[in-house]
């Protein structure tokens, strides 16, 4: 940072609020981008004893910073409020599931704190505005779901579709003492809202549930009315406005809230209900004597009098195809693969049949394979091409990657691994590669490995990208790969979190490769 920066800094940290128990860098505007950038930042929260609550909204983090922070949080066990909104602002979209560490870093204190017999007892979560889509809302989730004692969650406008509406159903299922839930302007759709509902029949504390602008549509609305009309004793406000909820729908959510004596709003606002709509559901709220807690119905989009099960299959049946959209074009590529590898290999294997002038049969190969033959290997890896490369094979992969990269590095990195075998010879040869690729990559100070773990785990499948990228098809050799990387002196220590954070989500990819995700979690908690 320039030194008027730092000064800048300075006089900020200086205004920092400290009070009951809360460490306040609420709208600063800082910009911490690097370890070196959030110091001060890391000094006061070490310094704070008993943090019971840390406001980080209106500040923007990058991936390095927010590694340190999540470090320091690690042994803070009495905190209990944690407001992270618009923490992300100006950044990549690319930048911001590493910054969700911070997830991680929940889950370590959790872990540590109840080994000391004094758990971490999380209350308040508020992360709104934060781009966290359904990666960030399913890190979190398995935080919420291994703490179990938050009392309110507030997650607005993070661009969470179902998957992470569903995850985070899941983990609130486990936290029996939630009082507000607010995931508004989420994409719910019916299945988000059906797993919604389930977990709410749970749940008997809840007073405040907000999907305003969740799309849950009618069938949604019906689920979420009949775990409402089966619990929620103490529900105070109940928001489905702007969900795409036509009459029929409406009326039976107005219908489920007869028995709640304590509530003081139903906002059924910006859906279709209709003229007639409207004056059928205040008559049902007037006959429970309730009519007072409904909220206007001036943005009432009219009624819709297309059939309504037809509109809402053809919308979910749309969207689904979106989704599976990048699944179907990787397998039309997949199936096109064995072909372009059968033409690629011929070739080499021809040029390479050098005859001995004795016997006839081919010599044996004692030079250094030419950088066309690396080039092939890399082209259409396989065990038999890599063995027969020799024992320079992991020299020179390296030498021919460009490893300034980190791109290029995970592409080669991928290659690598994707032949490893359990045999002892091929086993090695794949270790000694990635080895010499790894080392010399992280090795170079202006490596960035943040990146380079990024890219890693969008090609893995196992992060999303705007940019269309075909995942690795079968992650037993990646895996097996990585569980030997991770253990040597090179790889830094500090990317072993986040690692940890994404091969602990569900992941139907990662569940397929069972063995080999067992043992890179066995040593990723080892080291």
């Amino acid at each position: 940072m320039a030194s008027e920066d730092i000064a800048k800094l300075a006089e900020t940290l200086a205004k920092t609020q400290v009070a009951g128990g809360q460490l306040s860098f609420k709208g600063k505007s800082l910009k911490l981008n690097t370890a070196e950038d959030a110091k001060d930042v890391i000094k006061e929260i070490e310094d704070f004893d008993g943090l019971e609550a840390l406001r980080l909204e209106g500040n923007t983090v990058g991936v390095e910073a927010a590694r340190v922070i999540a470090k320091a949080l690690e042994k803070k066990s009495d905190l209990k409020r944690c407001h992270w909104s618009d923490m992300f602002t100006g950044r990549l979209r690319s930048e911001i599931p590493p910054a969700l560490i911070l997830a991680a870093a929940l889950t370590e204190c959790h872990r540590k704190s109840s080994a000391q017999g004094k758990p971490l007892a999380l209350k308040v979560f508020v992360a709104g505005r934060n781009r966290l889509e359904n990666d960030g809302a399913t890190a979190l989730a398995e935080a919420f779901g291994i703490i179990g004692t938050l009392e309110e969650v507030h997650m607005p406008q993070n661009g969470i579709n179902h998957p992470g509406v569903t995850a985070l159903a899941q983990a609130f299922a486990i936290n029996p003492l939630l009082r507000v839930i607010n995931l508004n302007d989420n994409t719910f759709t019916e299945k988000g809202a059906v797993a919604m509902a389930k977990t709410l029949k749970t749940l008997r504390q809840v007073e405040v549930i907000n999907f305003g602008d969740c799309l849950v549509r009618s069938k949604g609305a019906v689920a979420i009315a009949d775990a409402v009309r089966g619990g929620l004793p103490k529900l105070k406000e109940l928001n489905l406005s702007f969900c795409e909820i036509k009459r029929d729908a409406a009326l039976a959510v107005a219908e489920a809230v007869a028995d709640k004596a304590e509530l003081e709003k139903l906002d059924l606002n910006g859906n279709t209900l209709g003229e007639e709509g409207c004056e059928q559901l205040q008559e049902v709220l007037d006959g429970f004597n309730m009519a007072r807690v409904l909220a206007s119905l001036s943005d009432d989009e009219g009624e819709d009098d297309e059939d309504e099960d037809e509109d809402e299959e053809g919308e979910e049946e749309e969207e689904e195809e979106e989704e599976d959209e990048d699944e179907e074009e990787e397998e039309d590529e997949e199936e096109d693969e064995p072909q372009q590898r059968g033409q690629g290999e011929e070739s080499p294997t021809l040029s390479r049949k050098i005859l001995d002038p004795n016997s006839g049969e081919p010599a044996a190969m004692l030079s250094s394979p030419s950088p066309a033959d690396i080039s092939t290997f890399l082209a259409f890896p396989s065990p038999e091409k890599l063995l027969r490369l020799g024992p320079k094979s992991s020299v020179l992969i390296a030498q021919q990657t460009d490893t300034s990269d980190p791109e290029k590095v995970v592409s080669a990195f991928l290659k690598v691994s994707s032949v490893f075998k359990d045999e002892a010879t091929v086993s090695t040869a794949v270790q000694d590669a990635v080895d010499a690729l790894m080392k010399k990559a992280f090795g170079s100070s202006s490596f960035n490995s943040n990146a380079f773990l990024t890219r890693l785990l969008i090609h893995m499948g196992l992060l999303k990208s705007e940019d269309k990228i075909k995942a690795v098809a079968n992650l037993y050799g990646p895996l097996m790969a990585l569980n030997h990387v991770v253990q040597q002196d090179y790889f830094p220590k500090a990317l072993v979190p986040l690692l940890l954070a994404f091969m602990t989500k569900p992941n139907g990819a990662l569940e397929s490769c069972s063995f080999a995700r067992h043992n890179l979690l066995q040593t990723l908690y080892k080291v």
